[in-house]
């Protein structure tokens, strides 16, 4: 069913089916832009332009250039120089919403922290143990 949204480039509302998430005026000019910037890439010497200098060459946004390569319209393995901010440090990655480092990072943390969980577990196991003291007689 379609829900009734605010087009985040030009402010109109339009009926947001899960396909788009702009208005169809909007994707259109989406659209045009794409093939502006996909001619530009296709030649040989522009394959490994940078975001930077296809904004300066086609006028397209960093933003749509980030949106393209997640949704995977602008392969980075066609052209290596393209990627997206990672959600965590903004550094330019090509997979997932992190990039190598961050994930790495995460990963570490992780491991410090389900070793720290083993280890508070294995202590309260070794308190909870019942113990007994053995009396002396001195007689």
């Amino acid at each position: 069913m379609a829900e009734l949204r605010e087009c985040p480039t030009c402010g109109e509302f339009f009926n947001y089916t899960g396909v788009r998430d702009v208005c169809a005026k909007c994707a259109m000019d989406e659209e045009k832009l794409y093939e502006v910037v996909y001619r530009f890439l296709r030649r040989r010497e522009n394959r490994a332009a940078t975001i930077e200098r296809i904004v300066e060459a086609t006028g397209v946004t960093e933003s749509l250039l980030h949106k393209w390569v997640r949704k995977g319209r602008l392969q980075p393995a066609l052209f290596p120089n393209l990627g997206y901010p990672c959600d965590n440090c903004g550094s330019l990655t090509n997979k997932g919403k992190l990039c190598d480092r961050c994930t790495a990072d995460l990963k570490n943390e992780l491991r410090t922290f389900e070793a720290a969980k083993e280890f508070r577990e294995a202590v309260d196991r070794h308190n909870k143990g019942t113990y007994h003291a053995e009396r002396r007689s001195d007689s």
